[in-house]
């Protein structure tokens, strides 16, 4: 069998507290260059299962891989370091320095991740390049990232997960500020980057009309079962 791109296995996890929750995933694959669209409503343990992909938080029991290693092996700086070299994240705030440039916030992950820094070759040109094939204007990479537009900024913010190639991007609610024909847009313009890259794509959203652009649809209640902690 193909490595998957990631793997959760027998997977457990709680938040602690008043408010907190239990998550737990028996199984879930992501192969290697494929895509897959998440659907879920708030509350329904998105976010957590996010975390718990990328290496935030660990779980109690169970294994996540990723590119095969498992994320429970690793000491913090390790899996921060893995994030760094292996995922490329979309967030839904977009989580960009606004005070900076926006070559500045698309080359920041190759600062932590050598091997992703060697994947990029010349960073400052490949980082260009990614801005022209998302439909950014020339000269955008000179500009401070908090004076474009909600829609530049998202654009930024995929070029900054796309770069050095990570073998896995995860997006979180990407689309969640922009009209349906500007949603048609950036995901024809994500999917073209992706497919570039050669990564695998796990996006989660609460808008059922984006599976069509993925190549399969899941559900977070099919893998995931959620549960109040008693305080």
């Amino acid at each position: 069998m193909t490595e998957s791109a990631l793997a959760l296995s027998d997977v457990s996890f709680a938040w602690p507290g008043r408010d907190g929750f239990s998550l737990s995933c028996p199984s879930f694959r992501l192969a290697a260059g494929e895509s897959v669209l998440l659907l879920g409503a708030s509350g329904s343990g998105k976010s957590t299962l996010l975390s718990l992909v990328c290496g935030i938080v660990v779980p109690t029991r169970g294994r996540i891989a990723v590119g095969g290693i498992d994320l429970g092996g690793l000491r913090a700086g390790e899996r921060d370091r893995l994030r760094a070299e292996r995922i490329g994240i979309i967030f839904q705030q977009f989580n960009l320095l606004t005070y900076a440039r926006v070559a500045d916030n698309i080359l920041l992950p190759l600062r932590f991740a050598p091997k992703r820094r060697a994947r990029a070759r010349n960073g400052p040109k490949e980082a260009a390049r990614l801005c022209g094939a998302l439909g950014l204007p020339d000269g955008v990479m000179r500009k401070t990232a908090g004076r474009l537009s909600v829609g530049q900024q998202q654009r930024v913010a995929v070029a900054r997960a796309l770069i050095g190639a990570p073998s896995l991007i995860v997006a979180d609610e990407p689309t969640s500020a922009l009209d349906t024909a500007t949603q048609d847009s950036f995901l024809d313009l994500l999917f073209a980057q992706v497919a570039e890259a050669g990564s695998s794509l796990l996006m989660v959203s609460h808008d059922e009309r984006l599976g069509q652009f993925f190549d399969h649809v899941v559900r977070i209640e099919d893998i995931v079962t959620t549960a109040r902690v008693a305080a």
